[in-house]
């Protein structure tokens, strides 16, 4: 593990508190300090995303360090509502987060269809680098965990020549099996004994949702997120689409071009979950009218 002595800075963006409503989240007895207030959110499917630019997250992000609770962040694209349908516990998890956020073009179409669609997405792999930059900015620690061997360090290395003044707290790749109590227990004291403040994991879904939800507040770290790829195209291990096929929505396309192997089987499955729900709501629009007409004939 690799680590960067810390260094002092006092610079703190300011907030742009409009743009939150007053949410409780769920109160702990780990944490007595005053919660950040959740989002507004809309309503996808049965998940609720935050309403927010990347500006606003990034913001979100810099209250939740500031107030020293743990709290976590889900980033979902279509492939995490497919598995929250699969995995019932998920529902849970996206209660508790203190905000969902939508990487996924389809889920901001989707949302269009509300009185309150989303803004944006909000991609990971634009939010890794931006949260580098507001650490960079206000001393802030971060911490990447997961990956292949190798991987988080050359994810950690590209920030740093970006982003000089960023502090890496510690990079590691845990073994890819089941850890044994100790491993487990020797990773968790490694993350606080860190002083980490931004706790970046890469498990893939849902295992990093569900690590982070199961040792949020062992861990004792202000804000931890799963983001996936976004190691690998920092390590440059994986290639991200280019922005005319991120703009057209066909990113997934690229991706599953790039590496059919492992990933056409899961984007076949994300298309079929498209179109069963796609079918399943203009049955439901449907009877729904076929009610409200037989209610005024």
């Amino acid at each position: 593990m690799n680590t960067n002595l810390p260094s002092t800075s006092t610079t703190v963006d300011a907030g742009i508190s409009s743009y939150f409503a007053v949410v409780a989240p769920a109160q702990s007895a780990v944490e007595a300090r005053q919660a950040v207030p959740r989002p507004q959110t809309t309503t996808v499917w049965g998940t609720d995303f935050a309403m927010l630019t990347m500006a606003e997250t990034v913001d979100l992000v810099d209250r939740v360090v500031q107030a020293r609770r743990p709290e976590f962040i889900v980033t979902a694209n279509l492939n995490y509502l497919m598995l929250t349908e699969q995995h019932p516990r998920l529902e849970e998890i996206n209660q508790r987060s203190i905000a969902v956020l939508a990487d996924g073009n389809p889920i901001v179409r989707l949302s269009r269809r509300s009185q309150q669609p989303l803004p944006c997405r909000v991609a990971g792999a634009d939010l890794i680098v931006e949260l580098a930059k507001l650490s960079a900015q206000n001393g802030y620690r971060i911490y990447l965990l997961g990956a292949p061997p190798g991987v988080a360090q050359a994810a950690a290395d590209n920030l740093l020549r970006r982003f000089p003044s960023l502090q890496i707290a510690g990079c590691y790749s845990p073994p890819f099996r089941s850890w044994t109590g100790a491993e487990q227990t020797s990773m968790l004291a490694n993350i606080r004994e860190a002083r980490t403040d931004i706790l970046l994991v890469a498990f893939g879904q849902p295992k990093g949702e569900f690590w982070i939800y199961d040792n949020l507040h062992e861990l004792s770290v202000p804000l931890s997120i799963q983001l996936g790829a976004s190691f690998d195209f920092l390590a440059g291990t994986a290639r991200r689409a280019p922005l005319i096929w991120q703009r057209l929505g066909l990113e997934w396309l690229y991706r599953a071009l790039s590496d059919p192997r492992r990933l056409a089987p899961r984007y076949w499955a994300n298309i079929k979950f498209l179109l069963r729900r796609e079918l399943r709501d203009r049955f439901d629009n449907s009877s729904h009218s076929t009610l409200q007409d037989r209610k005024h004939s």
